[in-house]
């Protein structure tokens, strides 16, 4: 069964983001209520700073909660950002009769992670797509001075909700 993909208009994650972000604190709100969705996720933190149809921003600070002995961001909580750029990448791209589940992660550690990240995330689905079919997305983790740190690669199953 083929589904030929338009940005739906009326996406979860979108609504509830078009409603909070242009009100001061509306992005941390927002960044609260995704952590009370998927509680996991919320244990890092991540602030989202932009969401749009397959265009994401998440931003994490650095904490001492999550440093690694070497005093820089543990590689879990990179790959952690990135999983949750992915996601919302995805979910904001798929139509509601669709939904998408990690297969795997992979992370590319290129540099000690410290001070603010942050994981951007631009992604276009195919327009026709098969039911149960393994797409990959990348999240690339830059920071302050602009230099990547992690590129974090995300393969979704994507396919109908049951």
């Amino acid at each position: 069964m083929n589904a030929t993909f338009l940005h739906a208009p009326d996406n979860y994650y979108l609504k509830w983001w078009r409603r909070l972000a242009p009100f001061p604190g509306g992005a941390r709100l927002f960044s609260l209520l995704l952590g009370w969705m998927v509680p996991y996720s919320a244990s890092i933190g991540p602030l989202v700073e932009t969401l749009e149809s397959g265009k994401v921003r998440v931003s994490l600070r650095d904490r001492r909660k999550l440093r690694n002995h070497l005093k820089s961001i543990h590689a879990i909580a990179l790959i952690n950002l990135g999983e949750i750029a992915t996601g919302l990448a995805v979910m904001t791209s798929l139509p509601d009769n669709m939904r998408g589940i990690v297969l795997g992660l992979q992370a590319e550690y290129l540099k000690k992670a410290r001070g603010k990240l942050v994981a951007s995330v631009c992604l276009e689905l195919p327009e026709e797509i098969e039911d149960n079919t393994a797409f990959e997305v990348s999240a690339e983790i830059i920071d302050e001075a602009g230099e990547v740190v992690a590129i974090v690669r995300a393969n979704w199953l994507l396919g109908y909700k049951q």
